[in-house]
C-alpha cells in the first residue's frame, strides 16, 4: 500500500514515516515498478511499536536500539526492562522535583497573601517574588 494510505492506517503521517525511515526505525519499503513505496503489513506492527514506546517515554534513539536488537533476532525484552526501569526512576525524580517546586510556589503565593500590592518599592518589579 501507497505511503498516503498507509500513514492513514498507521494514525501518522506520510511525513512521520519518511522521518522514521531516515531515522533508521523503519526499514526502506518495497518501491512499485513506478517508484511509490509499497509498505507490508508487518510495517503497521513496527509503528504501532513505535507509538508505544512513545507513550511510554521512550526516545526514538532508545526505540531504535530495541528495533535493532529485534531485527538481529534477538528477544529485546531484558533491554526493554532495563529502559523502563530507568524511565520510571527518572519520572520518580521529576514528580519529586515538581512536589517541591509545589512547595516553593506555594510558599511564594502565601507569603504574598500577607502582602499589600502597594508594598512593591519602585526599585521592585513586585514584592511578590
Amino acid at each position: 500500500m501507497r505511503i498516503g494510505e498507509f500513514a492513514a492506517m498507521a494514525d501518522t503521517t506520510a511525513k512521520t514515516l519518511r522521518f522514521y525511515e531516515e531515522q533508521g526505525l523503519l526499514p526502506p519499503p518495497e518501491r512499485t515498478p513506478a517508484g511509490y513505496r509499497d509498505y507490508g503489513a508487518d510495517a503497521l506492527a513496527r509503528i504501532d511499536f513505535i507509538h508505544r514506546g512513545r507513550a511510554a517515554g521512550l526516545t526514538l534513539a532508545q526505540i531504535r536500539q530495541i528495533l535493532q536488537i529485534r531485527d538481529r533476532g534477538q528477544a529485546p525484552c531484558e533491554h526493554v526492562r532495563g529502559l523502563l526501569t530507568e524511565r520510571t526512576a527518572e519520572i520518580d525524580e521529576q514528580i519529586a522535583e515538581l512536589q517541591e517546586l509545589r512547595r516553593s510556589l506555594a510558599q511564594l503565593r502565601d507569603a504574598a497573601d500577607r502582602l499589600e500590592p502597594d508594598a512593591c518599592r519602585p526599585d521592585q518589579v513586585c514584592a511578590y517574588l
